[in-house]
């Protein structure tokens, strides 16, 4: 984990101040929507909550998992839309208790097909052929363990308790936008992170937030950190993190669900 945030830090964004000689640094909208110090709590959050998930992928796929280098910028969907061209795969992930509001997690077609053949056994070469239930069906599986320990990381950082209903993942492209999360002329805080599964994904996956629960995030944080700064305070009520993911198993392997012939492999070829 990262250092978290200092105490001038903490002050700084509790004042509306920006740190301005990493301006130049810092991808933030033309309204400086984000200070410099939003910009590094996200980044904060991310790191914690993406190392963590790291740790539980690796359990599933075998393989060593990196999730590093949160980059945040403010943006449109609309200019992501011109940005990326692809298809994608994402994960809603909407927040039952501790926190009031919903993200996206959005990686690459390809790179979720990697990882659907490793779950299912393989060695994360059968990526040919079309997007299917199979590997939506996968994706949720991975992101639903990997998003509980986000969560239970979160519970940590904040003093509460965090918990997210399962997430579902489906295909799409960002010319057309999931009405579950980002409304059209919203602006959003993207997180994109630098991921890694041994030597088969070297890529990103995205962090979508709306730039409004972006700051509710931030605002959890310093509060969190200003408890913590100045003495016990009245969390008799919280309770401990009880958002956990499934068992990890001893040794990484996927634990294919009772029905088994829904990650079994299609038979033609």
């Amino acid at each position: 984990m990262g250092d978290m945030l200092s105490q001038a830090e903490i002050d700084a964004l509790l004042n509306g101040g920006s740190n301005s000689e990493n301006d130049s640094n810092v991808e933030v909208g033309s309204d400086s929507e984000l200070t410099i110090q939003e910009v590094d709590a996200l980044g904060e959050i991310g790191n914690i909550s993406m190392g963590t998930s790291a740790t539980t992928l690796y359990a599933l796929l075998g393989q060593k998992v990196m999730i590093t280098t949160p980059q945040v910028s403010v943006c449109s969907w609309e200019e992501l839309s011109e940005e990326f061209n692809k298809t994608y795969v994402a994960v809603k992930v909407e927040y039952t208790e501790g926190l009031n509001g919903a993200n996206l997690l959005v990686l690459k077609e390809n790179d979720a097909k990697v990882i659907t053949d490793l779950m299912m056994g393989g060695d994360g070469s059968n990526i040919a052929g079309e997007l299917t239930d199979l590997h939506l069906s996968a994706i949720g599986e991975a992101m639903n363990q990997m998003i509980g320990s986000a969560a239970t990381s979160m519970s940590s950082i904040f003093d509460k308790k965090v918990d997210i209903s399962p997430p579902k993942a489906f295909g799409m492209t960002f010319k057309e936008n999931p009405d579950m999360v980002i409304q059209p002329g919203d602006r959003l805080v993207k997180i994109a992170f630098k991921m890694e599964v041994g030597e088969l994904i070297d890529s990103q996956i995205m962090q979508l937030i709306p730039l409004n629960f972006a700051k509710i995030l931030v605002e959890n944080l310093i509060a969190a950190e200003a408890g913590n700064n100045s003495g016990p305070q009245n969390n008799s009520n919280v309770s401990s993190p009880q958002s956990q993911p499934q068992q990890m198993p001893s040794q990484p392997q996927y634990q294919q669900p009772q029905q088994q012939q829904q990650y079994q492999q299609p038979q033609q070829q």
